[in-house]
């Protein structure tokens, strides 16, 4: 089984390129984040044409996830984060495929660190672990994908010196990163290139894709019971440089089929 997360930054602006993307690489599961439309804009018609079934959770203008799975149901299981009824913000959704949960999250960005949105992004990112943990005691195989805006190390950044009081790469959020994998998750891609610098975003200014000056910010965490059956996890960084892409490129594990 073939899992992606993908930020498409606006689903029906980018629309073109997700449906070229699904026909090019035919993913089974899709995690998509910042949908930035609400629940009647969802092109749910143009998916169902491509092959995909899908559950979202929109909103207008800003964020909104969803989950696409290819020729399986899809049952949904949890719309929003636990923990917080007075947060109205679109950021997470979960469903069952084929006998694996997918949890699909798009965490706050956190900037500028000196407003509310910093603490905002932190009390989130314990909102998450704390779920997740009820997600690991289950027992069940569970993906958590999407757009963490966190990089984890230095690896995970072009020039870690020019990040150093960036909400994504602040010591209190990557630490709450390093916490929530402590838990028992595997970060899929970090496990298949241990030392490699692999990217999942590229600023449009700059010339940042055709520099390689990107971020690792869009993640995958397998339980311990979906672990081993990893062989495969990359980026398909070339999607970045197709016209009017998102700013964010798919990422995506394999699974070996079950013994």
């Amino acid at each position: 089984m073939k899992i992606a997360t993908f930020n498409v930054n606006g689903i029906n602006g980018r629309l073109p390129v997700l449906l070229h993307w699904l026909a090019e690489r035919k993913p089974d599961v899709v995690c998509l984040q910042e949908l930035k439309a609400p629940d009647e804009r969802f092109p749910a018609k143009a998916l169902e044409d491509a092959g995909y079934g899908a559950v979202w959770h929109g909103q207008k203008s800003w964020n909104g996830v969803a989950i696409l799975a290819r020729g399986m149901k899809l049952v949904e299981t949890q719309r929003g984060l636990p923990g917080d009824p007075d947060d109205t913000h679109s950021r997470y959704i979960e469903a069952a495929v084929d006998g694996i949960l997918i949890g699909c999250l798009y965490l706050p960005n956190g900037n500028p660190i000196d407003t509310p949105k910093f603490p905002y992004k932190l009390r989130w990112f314990e909102r998450l672990a704390q779920h997740a943990k009820g997600l690991l005691e289950s027992g069940a195989p569970v993906v958590l994908a999407g757009d963490y805006n966190v990089m984890p190390t230095d690896l995970d950044v072009y020039k870690p010196e020019r990040w150093q009081n960036d909400a994504l790469f602040k010591p209190e959020v990557r630490q709450a990163f390093h916490a929530l994998v402590a838990q028992g998750w595997t970060d899929a891609l970090r496990q298949m290139h241990p030392g490699e610098r692999i990217y999942t975003f590229w600023d449009y200014f700059r010339n940042a894709f055709a520099r390689d000056a990107g971020l690792r910010i869009d993640h995958l965490l397998l339980s311990p019971a979906l672990a081993p059956r990893l062989i495969r996890a990359e980026v398909d960084s070339f999607v970045r440089g197709w016209e009017k892409a998102s700013d964010h490129a798919p990422a995506w594990i394999e699974l070996a089929p079950v013994k």
